[in-house]
């Protein structure tokens, strides 16, 4: 892994056994971060949003892929199990719920993120929204996809995609000044 292009080794370095009570404290930060932004809606137009997606998007940029990955599969465990980190229920039912692919989708962006900011794209503004683009595409894929077996595609990309564009885009324009920014910063 190359730790020195993941932002969190850059504000935590640690070795040894402390690594992995940091990559627990890390995890734990991360579900909580996930589950608060499932929960608050702000007004947006045409529809609020949550800041589920940019907190997808940052944990992505600065966990590094295999912490991503972990992050995002504790999030859907604590949810499976009755935690109340989902934006409206929890249990194992909710996760064959209309938006279920959408959370899918977290997990699989968040990682792919996680490994493009491994090979340095957290630290360039253009890569930082490039691989933020995708992630997205991922997320509203599976969301849009999954949501549409259940009740169309037509009505899935009417009320499961459209509406989200602009609020989409404001979060990823949001983690694209932050990150690098950050990257700079910090050196």
């Amino acid at each position: 892994m190359k730790s020195n292009y993941i932002l969190v080794n850059q504000i935590f370095p640690t070795q040894g056994s402390t690594s992995y009570i940091k990559n627990i404290f890390l995890v734990i930060f991360g579900t909580f971060l996930l589950a608060i932004s499932a929960k608050v809606q702000l007004p947006f137009w045409p529809v609020p949003m949550t800041m589920q997606t940019f907190i997808v998007f940052l944990i992505g940029m600065t966990y590094g892929w295999k912490l991503s990955f972990f992050t995002l599969l504790a999030y859907i465990f604590e949810g499976v199990i009755g935690l109340p980190v989902f934006a409206t229920g929890s249990g194992i039912v909710y996760l064959m719920g209309p938006t279920a692919g959408y959370i899918y989708g977290m997990l699989i962006a968040a990682t792919f993120i996680g490994f493009l900011s491994e090979k340095k794209y957290s630290k360039s503004y253009l890569m930082c929204a490039i691989s933020l683009l995708i992630g997205s595409v991922i997320i509203f894929t599976f969301g849009v996809g999954f949501l549409g077996s259940i009740i169309g595609y037509d009505k899935a990309i009417t009320f499961g995609l459209l509406p989200f564009i602009p609020s989409e885009l404001f979060k990823i324009a949001l983690a694209v000044v932050l990150i690098p920014t950050l990257f700079k910063f910090i050196k």
